[in-house]
């Protein structure tokens, strides 16, 4: 360690590769999508209903949350039944589905409110580190890809692995039928190929997060922390 003279040992371990290939769970994967539009014909669930059904035939388990009546961000207790629904799922889950329109060049205030709402951390819990992410969007006109630019940050800084591949569908009006279909189109097959890659992730990673999300600062505080109890109970005596 004279290399590294302003590291702790106490924290510092080595990268296990064992670690990263335990035994699979026998669960099928849990992936839970949202989505950020309430409108009665809203592209963006007809999307999510498209993206559930293709999960769900490459062996998933999904659910997805619906934001009716979900309160905006502090206007209710964290006790509030919709608040409560979507953070138990977002615990049950091990990777998640965001997609939301894009409304004046952004993600939807209804898809930031439900993000808003997961905490990083539920006491010792977090809701959403290590878990894999696919992100969405549609638009009324041209391809773009601001909401899955924003959506994309907000993956990062809530902990999640937000998988490379991401689906923008443009003139989404056109590209569902009345049934509310996605028609066939080279649209639907990247989002086939979302799904089936954020599948692949979540294979690859559900297991193994708590060996990929462990963090030698976080290690580091634990350790200061046991010492200053120590030291402390030590005075008292």
């Amino acid at each position: 360690m004279s290399d590294l003279p302003n590291i702790d040992p106490r924290a510092l371990r080595l990268p296990d590769a064992e670690a990263l290939s335990r035994p699979r769970s026998s669960h099928p994967p849990r992936i839970l999508l949202l989505y950020g539009s309430l409108r009665p014909r809203s592209y963006s669930r007809l999307l999510t209903l498209e993206a559930e059904r293709l999960l769900r035939h490459f062996g998933c388990e999904t659910r997805i949350y619906h934001a009716d009546g979900l309160p905006l961000p502090d206007d209710a207790d964290p006790d509030h039944l919709k608040v409560a629904e979507l953070r138990e799922a977002c615990l049950w889950s091990e990777g998640q589905v965001w997609c939301s329109p894009e409304r004046h060049g952004a993600m939807t205030g209804v898809m930031k409110a439900q993000i808003d709402w997961i905490p990083l951390s539920l006491g010792a819990i977090r809701p959403t580190q290590g878990r894999t992410l696919a992100l969405m969007q549609v638009s009324g006109g041209s391809q773009s890809f601001n909401a899955l630019n924003q959506m994309r940050v907000l993956g990062r800084w809530m902990r999640m692995v937000t998988i490379p591949n991401q689906s923008s569908v443009p003139k989404a009006y056109a590209e569902f039928d009345e049934a509310g279909r996605m028609r066939p189109s080279p649209l639907y097959d990247r989002v086939v190929d979302v799904m089936e890659e954020l599948v692949k992730f979540t294979l690859l990673t559900h297991d193994v997060s708590a060996h990929l999300t462990d963090r030698y600062s976080e290690r580091k505080e634990a350790a200061e922390a046991l010492e200053a109890r120590g030291n402390l109970s030590a005075a008292v005596r």
